[in-house]
């Protein structure tokens, strides 16, 4: 059985396995955007940009409300941590391999 945490981690490992939707967390970095403004960015329709930005929505990684007749998005970057942590988890070996490599180049000196 899948835990709710592996699939919530599922969903924003998938999310961002796209250059768009990378780029479109980046454009939301400076601040809230219009869902205009962020398909401005983009050759792609703004139907095909709204899709990029339901995905991230049930990710997690951006948060919308309504304005008048606008769409206002907004970063979520909260869940990204925990791919910082999944990243973090692989340090330990890589610290070993470069601490295995460092002794293995002094004792040939």
């Amino acid at each position: 059985m899948v835990s709710n945490n592996r699939k919530r981690n599922d969903a924003v490992f998938r999310a961002i396995s796209d250059p768009t939707r990378r780029e479109i967390l980046a454009i939301l970095r400076s601040g809230h955007r219009t869902v205009g403004d962020i398909a401005g960015n983009f050759r792609m329709s703004r139907p095909a940009v709204s899709k990029h930005l339901r995905l991230l929505h049930s990710a997690g990684l951006v948060a919308t409300r309504k304005e008048g007749t606008a769409n206002i998005c907004r970063l979520q970057a909260g869940p990204l941590q925990m791919v910082e942590d999944w990243v973090g988890d692989y340090a330990v070996f890589w610290n070993e391999s470069l601490r295995g490599l460092k002794r293995f180049i002094e004792e040939e000196k």
